[in-house]
């Protein structure tokens, strides 16, 4: 199987001190690639490296097809913010129906089948939605645009024991569904044994310059 990701001799600094260097890794495509290591190895500066929005030494080559969609590990959204969900996701898609699609496929429901109106959940205002339901919604802006990679930087922080199933239950069947390539940070030992293809290890190696 190709690679969907080629990292050689990666260094990122961050004020005046080397977060890693001389990282180096490929990542298959279509493997579920989790990547572990304690508070402060430098796992979500990994993720801001491979997006590109920051700088770094190396090299970090993406497959020319590679499509990716990205959920941040926590998102704080002010009480206040008058964005509701449908209007937060028509920023990136203006296909109701296609949006629908996603809003069910994250695990959210219309109440009756037979009735065809709007999922409530699109008609509510973001800073209204519990810690589960924002996650699910990051997810569902993520998989807006038809990614074949996804990165999730601890898609579960802050989110309850049912909902942490749900989400990677939507992760395994999001893999049966389609050709996608998942990198994921983690904390979790048990997930990682259930959901990880293969694991990466950061360590902690900081010093000054």
């Amino acid at each position: 199987m190709e690679n969907i990701l080629s990292v050689k001799g990666l260094k990122t600094r961050f004020d005046k001190h080397t977060i890693f260097e001389n990282l180096s890794f490929d990542v298959k495509r279509d493997d579920t690639l989790a990547v572990v290591g304690a508070n402060g190895s430098g796992k979500s500066v990994l993720f801001r490296a491979l997006l590109g929005l920051i700088p770094f030494e190396g090299t970090v080559e993406w497959a020319k097809d590679a499509r990716i969609g990205y959920v941040p590990q926590k998102l704080s959204v002010g009480k206040d913010i008058p964005l509701t969900v449908i209007e937060f996701l028509r920023l990136k898609e203006p296909d109701s129906k296609k949006i629908k699609e996603v809003i069910t496929s994250v695990g959210f429901r219309e109440k009756a089948k037979h009735i065809h109106h709007d999922i409530r959940v699109l008609n509510t205002r973001l800073g209204a939605l519990s810690g589960g339901e924002l996650q699910r919604i990051l997810m569902a802006y993520a998989l807006l645009g038809d990614p074949n990679v996804l990165l999730l930087d601890e898609p579960t922080a802050g989110v309850d024991l049912a909902g942490e199933e749900t989400f990677y239950n939507l992760f395994a069947r999001l893999k049966k569904d389609v050709d996608l390539t998942i990198i994921f940070i983690t904390h979790d030992k048990e997930v990682v044994e259930r959901y990880a293809g293969s694991v990466l290890k950061l360590v902690h190696e900081h010093h000054e310059h």
